[in-house]
């Protein structure tokens, strides 16, 4: 396992990426690339009093939130990765496992992978809330905080998936 998942029971809501960056796998961190927007934003919507470092990450179960990723074997960013490398099985008996009252995928190949169990299907895949659900688990899918993912970034979803969730 390149990283361990960071969850416990209950949390408000779960992150999940596709696999863990290079970087994040040399610094042992998740989101820990420098162009990564993953804890700026989280910072700026509200999810996090403060701007936490990639390096405190399990500093997140303070303020409910949990991540892991659909590829816990291997390392790279979504073009490097083959669909042979995912495990949604194991990735569903986690959220039946821990029951989180949301998953949000950060980027649309995460959730093509959950949906279709192809990284490349993200054209079928709309951000926002998602149909499909794990139980009482609610699925949603935000834009990518990778830097690669940034020419389709719009914290706007960020914000929508913050709000929802102080409504419930």
């Amino acid at each position: 396992m390149i990283l361990p998942d960071l969850l416990k029971k209950d949390l408000d809501i779960v992150f999940c990426g596709t696999a863990v960056g290079n970087t994040s796998a040399e610094k042992e961190s998740y989101y820990a690339g420098s162009g990564n927007l993953f804890y700026p934003i989280l910072f700026k919507t509200g999810f996090t009093p403060t701007l936490i470092a990639p390096s405190n990450y399990s500093e997140l179960l303070k303020y409910n939130i949990g991540l892991t990723d659909i590829a816990k074997w291997v390392s790279g960013n979504d073009d490097e990765l083959e669909n042979d490398d995912f495990d949604v099985e194991s990735f569903i008996s986690k959220i039946q496992k821990y029951e989180p009252k949301v998953v949000c995928f950060n980027g649309k190949a995460a959730s093509a992978v959950f949906l279709y169990n192809d990284k490349k299907k993200t054209k079928l895949v709309k951000y926002g809330w998602l149909k499909k659900t794990i139980i009482k688990t609610r699925m949603f899918v935000a834009p990518s905080t990778s830097g690669q993912g940034r020419i389709h970034w719009d914290e706007d979803y960020w914000f929508k998936v913050k709000n929802e969730l102080n409504n419930d």
